[in-house]
Parts: structure tokens; C-alpha cells; sequence
């Protein structure tokens, strides 16, 4: 992966991750004006930099988080297993005369917190296999599939601009950004082959499609009054379940009106 491909990707996780910060807080400082804006302007530069990871630099389909969590104490595992197995001259594991039983010898035995409880030929071929994985090149997309890849991109665009043409109690911005979105599936289903990172991404926005069930105005006319009687109904029969789901029905509004109309 070259510089500027990494660039990108590191700008577009730092919107991920501020987006809904910045809303919330232009919405206290300027209103409902200056949140619609900076709602826009993150969309906008969203999309500019998949466009531009999707047709110059040919990412294929894009995962999210663009960036991959870095597991700090595996590594930090896998880091002082390797010092102690460079620092000692001696046989790092033992095959049992009777059982044929791989086990670590004593003297390799590593610190309780970086401790595994497999064999040392285990450990190593899925730290092989996780490596191969993560650095397999993305699978090259044709024209429908990069059509698909679009339709993704610049349906958040696509929604805040039906929204801003309809209004948002009108059912056309729900209805055109669920057929964007199902277009985009239909069409990427065609791909074999694809590495596992690309085939959990396609998993993730499947499911995303039950978030239709929680956004305006579906919600408001069909989904609220029932998923607030099931919360209630929990709450006054199912002992324990009322310090969960009575905090959940007074924050359901205030969550549905955040994170539950474009957000990818």
C-alpha cells in the first residue's frame, strides 16, 4: 500500500470516528442549520476519499473501519514470546514418549500474562495464517461491481439530498437509499473469491439493512410503538430485564435521531 493510499485511509477513519462528535456539537453551538452543514460536509469528504481509494488507487470494496484495530496486547504477546524464544539456545518444545504430545518445555515457558495454552506449532501457523490474511491484495472489481461499490459510496450524498428536496417525513429518501443500498448488495454478490475481511464487510451491511426498521418514517409509524411495548412488556415480566430495557426506551429517541438515518 503506498503513502497516499495510507493517508487517505487514515483521514477517513478520523471522520468516522468524529463524525457524530461534530454533529452533536455544531447542533449545540449553531442549531439545526449548522448541524445539517457539517452533516453534509462529512458525508461530502467521505465520499470524495472512497471515490478516490475505490477508482485510483483500486481498493476494491472498502471495509469499515477502513483501518484495522490494532490488537495491542496480542501483540505485545507475540512480542515477548519472541524474546524469550531468541534468548534461549535450548529446545522449545517436548513430544511425549506415550501420548506423542507436543508440549513447551519448562525453560521456554513465557510470563503468565503472554501465556497461550497451545502448541507452539499452533501459535505459529495461525500467526501465519492471520498475517496471510490480513495481507492479502484486495479482489479486482469489474464494472458492476465498481457501479455497486459507487451506489455505497455516494448513497449517504444521494439521501441528504433527497432529504433536502422531500423533507424528512416523506417515505422517497427511506425508499431510494434502501434500493441503493440493496442494489449495491445484488450487485456484489456475484464476486467469488473474495478474503475475509471483504466477505465480513458484505455480512455487516446485510445486516445494516434491519437498521430501515429504526429510521424515519418507518420508525415513527410502525416500529416505535411496537418495539417500546416488547421493552415494556420485558421490563414488568422478565425479573432483572427493567434496569436494562427502562433506560433503553428513554434513550431510544434521542439515539434514533442520531445514529439511524444515513449514517453508513
Amino acid at each position: 500500500m503506498s503513502l497516499p493510499q495510507q493517508k487517505l485511509l487514515t483521514w477517513l477513519s478520523v471522520l468516522e470516528c468524529v463524525e457524530v462528535f461534530a454533529e452533536m456539537g455544531t447542533a449545540r453551538v449553531w442549531g439545526e442549520m449548522g448541524r445539517w452543514t457539517i452533516i453534509v460536509l462529512i458525508q461530502l469528504a467521505k465520499a470524495i476519499l472512497r471515490l478516490l481509494l475505490l477508482l485510483w488507487y483500486k481498493a476494491g470494496i472498502q471495509t469499515s473501519p477502513p483501518i484495522v484495530p490494532l490488537n495491542r496486547e496480542q501483540q505485545q504477546s507475540l512480542h515477548s514470546e519472541d524474546v524469550e524464544g531468541s534468548s534461549s539456545g535450548k529446545d522449545q518444545t517436548y513430544v511425549g514418549r506415550r501420548s506423542s504430545r507436543v508440549v513447551r518445555s519448562l525453560q521456554n515457558t513465557p510470563s503468565l500474562q503472554s501465556r497461550h495454552w497451545g502448541s507452539p506449532q499452533q501459535r505459529e501457523e495461525t500467526q501465519s495464517r492471520r498475517a496471510e490474511e490480513m495481507n492479502q491484495p484486495p479482489t479486482p472489481l469489474g464494472l458492476q461491481e465498481t457501479i455497486a461499490e459507487s451506489l455505497y459510496v455516494t448513497r449517504p450524498l444521494l439521501h441528504l439530498l433527497s432529504l433536502g428536496v422531500w423533507g424528512q417525513r416523506s417515505w422517497k429518501p427511506w425508499l431510494l437509499s434502501a434500493v441503493l443500498d440493496i442494489s449495491s448488495l445484488s450487485l456484489l454478490s456475484d464476486l467469488k473469491d473474495l478474503n475475509r475481511r471483504e466477505r465480513a464487510e458484505l455480512r455487516r451491511r446485510t445486516i445494516l439493512l434491519l437498521y430501515y426498521l429504526l429510521r424515519s418514517p418507518f420508525y415513527d409509524r410502525y416500529s416505535e410503538a411496537r418495539i417500546l411495548f416488547l421493552l415494556r412488556l420485558l421490563a414488568d415480566y422478565v425479573p432483572g430485564l427493567g434496569f436494562v430495557t427502562r433506560p433503553l426506551m428513554d434513550y431510544l429517541p434521542a439515539w434514533q435521531k442520531i445514529y439511524f438515518y444515513n449514517w453508513g
